[in-house]
């Protein structure tokens, strides 16, 4: 089943009763039936065909969700960009994609169309109000089109959404999730992960076109409420969680460590809290029984990807509150295996290690996306013998809970973003002065990891690390520029003569329980 047919099915069950709450605007299931089908009949009408691409910029708003409610109608494929890229980072993605249509907010629109003329597949960009509902290019659109549902017919292996990130190699690739994983993910959450009854309400303020917004489906599918913030303010958002009485959130550890640190925290109602979901990211132990003191019984970490669709790794309040009463080591594990997802730890041979050692995470199940768009090499790195290859080392107890114990690849996780070592070097090394970079990820109180280089300069060219935070400023996403700099005068060198990034990432590490915090 189409997943636009949910969105008409919940306007019949729970017609006027809050799908969306943004700010001071509520927009019901109907109205978002409506709307999300109008703009699927106008996409349609422009001349889009099942199977293409419609992209999006923007900060958390409503659009966001009925645009994509809109493409699962149409049969069309989201690309939903982080807000924070570069308009360089927007040039290759797009075009990667080779989106048609683009859409932005307010708040990205000038910065698309300084790069508009490098946009060559674009035909056309879309732009929406300063304010939701308001005039613009996107409302236009949306009035003149048809309200009833086009429901283009579906095939669980159609394409419907290219997740992007950067690769291990710094190389740009989108796991493509398919119509069928994007509804075995539906199944994890509703079944498993955030089972919710009509009415209740998801505050979500992390970027929803991430990690956030793999809840929205599931949740309006059981006809619960969205209470969406444009970004994470903690002040605003207890005040919101109180006001509206907020049963489920989404958070990456972050949002967590600034959430308990807040000193009007105890001044807010959270009492309807009965789940606080979190990931995209470890957290320490310390901090976990932190949260819990400060939050109540209601944490709940996963532990997934964009190449399987979400979460597939549960580690439940329950396990929690279990950890925190009799078996402390569970907060260094995010959890077990659940639902539909099979899971093994392989060793380099390609064969299950033994019980209690350390191998590479490989997961199959309906959750497992299709491979890398357009890149058979990498999709057949990944994808081997019907087994999705992570790339995460982890070994697992007797139980089944798994403890991830460092990445196979560099890649650094800060607040909850994904940021891969290579990509930042080659950023640095387009700087005239540098010599030689090493970039990895090091712990971060408040991040989990920052990013930190390590640079030679060229002999006789001057520069220092403020010089080199500008450079790595106008060409990268702020989440991916180096926290720190630090000039060295050479970085240390395996035998191959290869930079040993080991030895330069280790002894930030020193007296940490897991690799990553």
């Amino acid at each position: 089943m189409n997943q636009g047919r949910f969105i008409s099915r919940n306007a019949q069950y729970w017609r006027n009763r809050p799908a969306i709450i943004f700010n001071d605007q509520t927009i019901s299931h109907g109205d978002l039936d409506t709307r999300s089908s109008r703009l699927a009949n106008a996409l349609i009408g422009l001349g889009l065909r099942k199977g293409e691409r419609v992209a999006i910029q923007a900060w958390n708003r409503p659009e966001i969700i009925e645009l994509e409610c809109a493409l699962y109608k149409a049969g069309l494929v989201k690309v939903a960009l982080n807000a924070r890229l570069s308009p360089q980072e927007l040039i290759e993605t797009v075009s990667n994609a080779e989106a048609r249509f683009l859409f932005l907010d307010e708040a990205h629109r000038e910065g698309a169309e300084a790069v508009r003329t490098q946009l060559d597949c674009v035909e056309r960009t879309i732009a929406m109000g300063k304010r939701y509902g308001e005039d613009s290019e996107y409302e236009t659109l949306l009035m003149a089109a048809s309200p009833r549902n086009p429901d283009v017919q579906m095939q669980a292996s159609d394409l419907a959404v290219l997740h992007f990130t950067s690769g291990s190699t710094g190389k740009l690739k989108a796991a493509m999730q398919t119509v069928g994983n994007r509804l075995a993910s539906l199944r994890k959450v509703v079944m498993g992960r955030m089972r919710a009854n009509a009415g209740d309400v998801l505050a979500l303020s992390g970027p929803i076109t991430h990690a956030s917004g793999m809840f929205i489906q599931p949740f309006l599918f059981q006809g619960g409420t969205i209470l969406l913030h444009e970004r994470f303010d903690p002040e605003q958002f207890l005040s919101s969680v109180e006001r509206h009485r907020a049963a489920f959130t989404f958070m990456v550890p972050t949002m967590i460590n600034m959430l308990i640190a807040h000193p009007s925290l105890h001044r807010y109602d959270l009492r309807s809290l009965r789940q606080v979901s979190y990931g995209a990211a470890p957290m320490a132990p310390a901090r976990i029984r932190e949260a819990w003191d400060a939050l109540g019984p209601v944490l709940s970490q996963g532990y997934g990807a964009g190449e399987t669709t979400g979460g597939m790794v549960l580690l439940a309040t329950d396990d929690h509150a279990r950890a925190l009463r009799e078996r402390e080591e569970l907060l260094l594990s995010c959890g077990r295996a659940f639902g539909e997802t099979e899971l093994r730890l392989l060793g380099d041979d390609g064969q299950p290690v033994d019980a209690g050692a350390v191998g590479e995470i490989a997961v199959r199940g309906p959750d497992v996306f299709a491979g890398y768009w357009r890149e058979p090499e990498l999709s057949a790195q990944a994808l081997r013998d019907g087994w999705c290859h992570t790339g995460d080392l982890a070994r697992m107890d007797d139980e089944g809970y798994l403890y991830i114990v460092d990445r196979k690849k560099d890649m650094i996780i800060s607040g909850g973003f994904n940021v891969y070592p290579t990509e930042v070097e080659q950023v640095l090394y387009r700087h005239p002065a540098v010599y030689e970079a090493c970039v990895f990820g090091v712990p971060d109180e408040i991040w989990g990891e920052s990013v930190m280089a390590a640079v030679v300069l060229k002999p006789g060219i001057q520069a220092n690390a403020d010089n080199l935070a500008a450079h790595c400023k106008t060409l990268l996403a702020d989440f991916k520029k180096p926290r720190s700099i630090v000039l060295l005068e050479a970085l240390p060198k395996n035998a191959n003569g290869k930079i040993a990034r080991k030895a330069l990432k280790d002894p930030y590490w020193s007296g940490h329980a897991r690799r990553v915090v």
